[in-house]
């Protein structure tokens, strides 16, 4: 009821949600090997079921990276879901996940552990151990290390608060830097591209985990039997004494306060990403890499000055990740919807936010990049979509009355 509901408020985006159903649908059609291999067919069933957005964009990737960009989030999730079971004792979870890269030659190792699908996932990893043995020894390889980096780095943490905001950079590099570095890597192995410099790389993971931490705060402090906290006690003691403090509504000033200095934190990868993106040549792995920058950074639009964040998850429509999906197809729609949500946040601060100013000039920075790409002017259709989608969010109505809701200047003169 709830999609029909936002397709009749938003029709233009049946359309590419139509679409893209239809490519996924196709793409499976033209690989039967998924129907005919049992473990093919698995990994593919359950990439679906543990990550529907990351599932879209894998299996539109060039057919010679597809199998092998699947095994390797899978191999992911399934290190996500072993640090993610709080039921289990830190003495059993550490070991697994110093030593899951070992098991992926036993086809016959599986850990019971996590929930729906990321339980079968765990249960049946054989199936994903017998497809990862399928893959190119380089490809194996690649993967092999950066899971055996990742399973420490999370073993690392699980016996270790998030602390400084060094300890926060820390565990998101282990989290999904390392994960973006993967990526380049096996790009590399593929030939379609050169290696990306490292520091790049990692940004690319780094943006996005920073921007799912900020999401998931209810969920995670909400985490039974035990709360997870990855939010860095450097930030959020500034506004609170414990940081549940944030789910209360008497506490929400303090708490977009900090929300805003999260922001403002991930802002700070945001121009890595676009040097990362300029520079991939492959039309099939530029689209791979540039559709979750996309949607991740109207997200974090959506996220800035945004109380909502501390009542339940807040996420970009489907349609409108269709419709995303559909539109991006070169670097200047990228600098575009970067310079569109940049506009958005900028006509979103309040100037008694106490980082106000170093947000500006985060946003300025990042704007600065994508008019001096020269591709703006060239495209005079923004993501409009995007614009109704956050305009039309309450807090914003609520910002208009008190003057702090502006078109900021740039956009005109650009558009």
């Amino acid at each position: 009821m709830g999609m029909i509901m936002e397709i009749m408020r938003h029709p233009d985006e049946l359309y590419p949600l139509m679409k893209l159903i239809l490519s996924a649908k196709l793409v499976e059609m033209k690989t039967p090997v998924w129907l005919s291999q049992p473990h093919w067919a698995f990994c593919y069933a359950t990439l679906r079921k543990v990550s529907r957005s990351f599932a879209l964009v894998i299996q539109q990737l060039p057919s010679d990276l597809r199998d092998v960009v699947c095994v390797y989030y899978l191999v992911l999730r399934a290190l996500d879901t072993v640090e993610d079971d709080t039921s289990l004792d830190t003495e059993i979870r550490v070991p697994i996940l110093r030593k899951i890269y070992c098991h992926f030659y036993d086809p016959e190792w599986h850990f019971s552990c996590g929930t729906m699908a990321f339980k079968v996932l765990m249960d049946q990893f054989h199936h994903v151990s017998t497809a990862f043995l399928e893959l190119d020894k380089n490809y194996q390889e690649v993967i092999k290390a950066i899971t055996k980096r990742m399973g420490e780095g999370m073993a690392k943490f699980l016996c270790k608060e998030v602390e400084t905001i060094e300890d926060y950079n820390e565990y998101c590099h282990y989290a999904a830097g390392l994960c973006g570095l993967g990526l380049s890597k096996l790009f590399y192995a593929s030939g379609r591209e050169d290696l990306a410099p490292e520091s790049l790389s990692i940004s690319m993971g780094l943006f996005l985990q920073k921007i799912s931490i900020i999401r998931d705060y209810l969920e995670d402090i909400n985490e039974v039997p035990k709360c997870r906290m990855f939010w860095p006690r450097q930030i959020w003691s500034k506004y609170a004494t414990k940081l549940e403090e944030f789910k209360y509504e008497e506490n929400s000033v303090k708490a977009v306060q900090c929300l805003n200095e999260m922001v403002t934190d991930a802002l700070l990868h945001a121009e890595d990403c676009l040097i990362y993106m300029s520079n991939v040549r492959d039309p099939g792995l530029f689209r791979f890499c540039a559709i979750p920058q996309i949607i991740n950074m109207g997200n974090l639009a959506m996220y800035y000055n945004n109380v909502e964040i501390f009542k339940g998850v807040v996420e970009m429509r489907r349609g409108l990740c269709a419709k995303i999906i559909d539109q991006t197809r070169t670097m200047a729609d990228v600098y575009r919807a970067f310079f569109d949500f940049c506009c958005i946040m900028e006509s979103k601060v309040d100037r008694d936010d106490p980082n106000a100013s170093t947000t500006l000039k985060r946003l300025e920075s990042i704007s600065k990049t994508c008019i001096n790409s020269g591709t703006l002017k060239q495209r005079l259709r923004p993501f409009s979509s995007c614009w109704l989608f956050i305009y039309q969010q309450k807090y914003l109505r609520n910002l208009r009355k008190d003057g702090l809701c502006r078109i900021p200047s740039k956009l005109r003169s650009v558009t």
